[in-house]
Formats: structure tokens, C-alpha cells, sequence
């Protein structure tokens, strides 16, 4: 298996990931991302009240989506440390070798495909 390959593409996702997660969120000290908030403007008493209650649910959306990009980079990271470790693409499950086509759609996969 050609492992260079596969690190290229997970490089290139990790970089896309750390892009998409930068724009909505930002990385605290501890390496946990959190949503950005929108601004907030529409707290004014003249503002119409169902705007509060748009940006309320702007930060809901935005924390679903960067629990999503956080776990997705978690299993890119887990992959390219398998990669220096010598154990890429192997199946945390049966420890039988992962189908080459399921790392090539998924490069980060961690089980093959018996065990989905």
C-alpha cells in the first residue's frame, strides 16, 4: 500500500478541516474548539425579537458543526499518527489489513469493512 498516498490526502483534509474550523470557531489553550459567536447587534430595543432568537440558534447551528469538523480532525490526527507508527490501515477491530478502496473513500477509516 502506497501510504504516502494517503498521508497527502489526509494532510489535505487536515488543512481543509483547520480552515472550515477557523472560520466558525476559534482553538482555546487546551485544544478545544468553540463556536464563534455572531455579532450580536440586534439586542437593541428596537430590533425585531425574532432576530435575537436567529443568532441563538446561529451559535446552536455552528456548535453542532464544529463538534462534527473536531471529530473528523481527531480521526485525520489518529490516522496520520498511524501512518508514523507504521500501523496504517489496519483494523482497530480484527487487525486484518483495510480495504484499499474504503481508505480511498474515507483515508482516515479505522475498521474494514466488516466491521462498519
Amino acid at each position: 500500500m502506497n501510504t504516502e498516498h494517503f498521508k497527502q490526502k489526509l494532510d489535505e483534509e487536515l488543512s481543509l478541516l483547520e480552515k472550515q474550523l477557523g472560520d466558525i470557531a476559534q482553538e482555546g489553550d487546551n485544544g478545544i474548539w468553540t463556536a464563534k459567536a455572531p455579532e450580536m447587534d440586534v439586542m437593541s430595543p428596537i430590533a425585531e425579537p425574532n432576530e435575537a432568537a436567529d443568532k441563538i440558534e446561529e451559535i446552536d447551528e455552528r456548535t453542532e458543526e464544529v463538534t462534527t469538523l473536531s471529530a473528523r480532525m481527531a480521526d485525520v490526527k489518529k490516522a496520520l499518527e498511524s501512518i508514523e507508527q507504521g500501523t496504517y490501515g489496519t483494523c482497530e477491530v480484527c487487525q486484518a489489513p483495510i480495504e484499499e478502496e474504503r481508505l480511498e473513500a474515507n483515508p482516515a477509516a479505522r475498521t474494514c469493512m466488516a466491521h462498519l
